[in-house]
């Protein structure tokens, strides 16, 4: 016969939504501080399942959780086919969770000597967050289509400096307000006509700043095209932060745009790669940029692209980013035809996820309130389960600065249709001869991985241009498979520390 600890206690669960709640209202952190990437977005949140699904006298078993102790009190739990997050559990919460090794009806997993009440209350939060799964329904991936539709704008092809890992080639054209305003249009036309409720636009080029009054000028003519169709707005500008003035920072911040700068590291890492026209290097441009901004009361997003050239300064480029509140995303350089010619941006294996575990001890040493555990790994998101990777193919389009329409910025010369079309985005989810919109499931090496609904068999340009193929697992397999568990545990250490462990600081997981 089991032998079980009786249960006197509220068994304590804690999950992402606790913090989400404290950290906007007791640390003040402003939801528009999350990472920004400059790449396609990811689908979004699936809301977790709610607890009038469960169904106390169905019996349930556990799943195949991915488990791990965080200390002697306290253990992660998550539920790699489920939609609830990294979930940290006491020790009494631990006990009551493996009374389910066996498969037991909800109302029955009361022992002799236990309170009733909290046994139910237990098992009724383990089941809602699926740590729990019915005998007679498996563990199945909850998916939605997308809501938003996100469309690149090449503002302009021209820029100020010279990154060797860039996949574009440089030249003084821009975009007009003409060719912008029917641009925006395009975009539009496809989002009411594909049933969309939220357009994402993202400012790019080239260096966007270069232009940003036609950046300027194009967002109020979307808000106020978004709005007589009932859209959701959000703008984004893209910049290498290298030449932002006060008045053009007071501009970004009064038409609520939001702003993501590149910094791949500090001093000459950021200059090994990073360089103006003439080469001399852009950090103190970059650093002087960020102190105007904070004077301003802007909080850019950091996007760091990490190559062989600036891993070893990773750690002390992560320390400076959270010394400052600054959120960030850690992106991998990606080969393309225009940065073949430097063969030393290329890493290896073991020399990024080296890197990476170091700068990871460096966030558990100064853990932000804010989350940020779906932006330390190159387009890995943990905020909800997806069988893309990104919207490429489906919920993404790129418009260069002609009005040409592509399906991904990183292959901006291959397209497909232009701005004149009636719906753009049909004819990029009709075109059978760039990159696939191919779900996990159909990946060779993906179809049986825990992890697959997390990466979803990551960058498929990048994998393309690899293999030869876009039905493959990523050439990062390895790499993610070795730092799934470290990003995890440091959302469980979030959690533990913003939650602060105790039953009468949290909030209630939704």
């Amino acid at each position: 016969m089991e032998v079980a600890v009786p249960i006197h206690s509220i068994p304590i669960i804690l999950c992402t939504t606790d913090i989400e709640s404290q950290a906007v209202s007791k640390f003040k952190v402003d939801r528009s501080t999350f990472p920004e990437d400059d790449c396609a977005c990811p689908s979004e949140k699936v809301p977790p399942s709610a607890d009038t699904d469960i169904n106390p006298v169905a019996a349930y078993t556990l799943p195949a959780l991915y488990t791990a102790p965080l200390s002697e009190d306290w253990t992660l739990a998550f539920n790699p086919q489920g939609d609830a997050g990294v979930i940290v559990l006491d020790q009494t919460a631990w006990q009551l969770l493996h009374r389910f090794r066996q498969p037991r009806r909800l109302v029955d997993a009361a022992y002799e000597g236990d309170d009733a009440l909290m046994v139910q209350h237990g098992v009724l939060r383990l089941a809602g967050l699926q740590l729990l799964q019915p005998v007679d329904q498996p563990s199945n991936v909850r998916r939605m289509p997308s809501q938003t539709l996100t469309a690149w704008l090449h503002i302009t092809n021209a820029c100020n400096l010279r990154c060797d890992y860039c996949y574009l080639k440089k030249t003084s054209e821009a975009m007009d307000e003409m060719r912008g305003r029917q641009a925006v249009d395009a975009v539009i036309r496809s989002a009411v006509a594909n049933q969309f409720r939220r357009v994402k636009l993202k400012y790019a080029g080239g260096e966007a700043t270069l232009n940003l009054p036609l950046v300027i000028t194009l967002h109020q003519y979307a808000r106020d095209s978004a709005a007589r169709h009932n859209l959701t707005l959000d703008g984004v500008i893209l910049s290498n932060g290298v030449a932002l003035s006060d008045h053009q920072i007071r501009q970004i911040r009064d038409n609520d745009l939001r702003l993501m700068i590149s910094l791949d590291g500090i001093g000459d890492l950021h200059d090994s790669q990073r360089r103006f026209v003439n080469g001399r290097g852009s950090f103190a441009r970059v650093a002087q940029t960020l102190d105007r901004l904070a004077q301003h009361g802007v909080t850019p997003s950091l996007s760091i692209t990490l190559s062989h050239r600036n891993l070893a300064g990773l750690p002390e480029t992560v320390a400076y980013a959270l010394n400052r509140g600054l959120p960030f995303s850690l992106n991998f350089y990606r080969a393309n035809d225009y940065a073949a010619a430097y063969t030393d941006l290329a890493f290896g294996e073991e020399e990024i996820i080296a890197a990476m575990k170091a700068a990871f001890a460096v966030i558990e040493q100064r853990m932000p309130p804010y989350r940020f555990f779906g932006s330390l790994l190159d387009l890995v998101r943990f905020d909800a389960p997806h069988d893309h990777t990104c919207g490429v193919g489906n919920s993404y389009m790129v418009i260069d600065q002609r009005g040409r329409v592509a399906k991904c910025h990183m292959a901006i010369e291959q397209t497909i249709t232009d701005v004149d079309a009636p719906d753009p985005l049909r004819l990029i989810r009709e075109d059978t001869k760039g990159i696939q919109y191919i779900p996990v499931d159909e990946k060779e090496g993906c179809r049986t991985c825990t992890w697959r609904y997390w990466c979803a068999g990551g960058c498929p340009a990048l994998t393309y241009r690899v293999t030869g193929r876009f039905d493959i697992k990523s050439p990062n397999c390895r790499i993610y498979q070795a730092l799934f568990p470290e990003v995890l545990r440091l959302e469980g250490l979030r959690l533990l520390r913003y939650a602060g462990g105790q039953p009468n600081t949290l909030l209630p997981c939704s």
